[in-house]
Parts: structure tokens; sequence; C-alpha cells
């Protein structure tokens, strides 16, 4: 089986590091910052878009959104790993995973330089592709990662996604994979459960109830 995890708020609480890189871009830039637990409602569809929603309103230009992106980016990757930490459980179902033979990917909105630095720094030799946010290639909920993901692997068997967030469920949904949704990320288990998302696990150790 192939296994595609989503990066933020499901293998990795990155919450912290991403609010910092963020306030200090938007200070740099001379608009107003973010108290870090709003953070969890602004991200999940790529460094531009945590921008875009970050800026005041009358702000939200892409000319705007590429400035302020201008500081996010090298200030994230040199602090990127200061505060993000695995979620509990998680290391342990990736070496039982691991250790079955499944085929482990990872899908992220993430810009791809950074989705490689974190997971090599906290998963070496774990996954067998890793994607992120790259140029020309449409982001998550367009199903283009996973299938690239599976052209890679040649996972024509069984497919599993295990994200956190709305989008990743879309994204499952799109490209016609099993999708299960975790409750310990950015997005409430209330808002998954009234989204009728139909698998919710609470623990990473229950994800192994779907193989």
């Amino acid at each position: 089986m192939t296994i595609i995890f989503d990066l933020d708020g499901t293998l990795l609480n990155t919450i912290d590091d991403l609010g910092h890189a963020c306030n200090h871009a938007l200070e740099a830039c001379g608009f107003p910052t973010h108290p870090i637990e709003e953070y969890p409602r602004l991200v999940g569809n790529g460094v531009n878009k945590l921008i875009e929603r970050a800026l005041p309103e009358g702000e939200k230009t892409e000319e705007t959104v590429l400035r302020v992106r201008e500081f996010f980016v090298p200030y994230y990757d040199a602090h990127n790993c200061d505060f993000t930490r695995p979620y509990e459980g998680i290391p342990d179902l990736l070496m039982t995973l691991k250790s079955q033979g499944q085929h482990l990917a990872v899908a992220s909105n993430k810009y791809q330089a950074a989705t490689e630095k974190i997971v090599a720094h906290f998963f070496p030799g774990i996954f067998d592709i890793v994607l992120g946010e790259r140029t020309g290639i449409p982001r998550k909920p367009d199903p283009q990662i996973v299938y690239d993901i599976e052209k890679s692997l040649s996972a024509k068997r069984s497919v599993l996604y295990l994200g956190d967030s709305l989008v990743d469920r879309d994204t499952a949904a799109n490209a016609g994979v099993p999708f299960v949704a975790c409750s310990w990320g950015f997005v409430p288990r209330e808002t998954l459960v009234s989204a009728s998302c139909p698998r919710i696990i609470d623990h990473p150790a229950d994800l192994l109830s779907f193989l």
C-alpha cells in the first residue's frame, strides 16, 4: 500500500514557526502582525495564500504578497525547525508502517525546499517521495501531486491519504483515493465532522485499522 501524508498539521505541528515567520515578514513590510494562535485558520494553501490572508484588507494584492514573501522565505528557511515538532505517536506510526514495507509519501502545499528540509530533519530515511509546492504545478486540492506520487511509486495498488484539513479531503476526492482525517491538526474535529468526513482518527496508531 502507498500511504500519502499531509505535512503541516498531520505529521508535524509547524504553526509556531509559520506564525513567527509570517509576523517577521509582515513587520518588515510595515504591516500589523497576528497572535500565533490565529495562524491555524490562515494556513493550508501555501505560503502566498497564508500571506494574503494575513495582510490587512485593501493590501491583498499579488505585488504586496510577493514583497512580503521575500522576507518570509529566508526567515522561515533559517527558523523552520525552531519550534516545529512531530505530533505524539507519529514517529512510532511511521516506523511501524516502514517495517511493514508500506510505501510512504508526503504531499504538502509548503514550498518544495522547505518541505524537503523539514522532512529530512525529522524523518530521515522514512519517506519514499516528498513533494511540496513546485513551480508550474497546481497546489492542493488539485490532484496532480497525488498523481505524481502514484507515478513515481508505480502505485497502481491501493493508496490511502491522511490529512488534517478540508484541502486534504478535497485533494483525495479529486484524485479518487480514500481519505482519513486526523483530529490532532489545525482543523478542529467538529469542523471535520460537520464537513461529513467519513473517517476521522484521534491518534496516529488508529490509522493502522484502515490498512
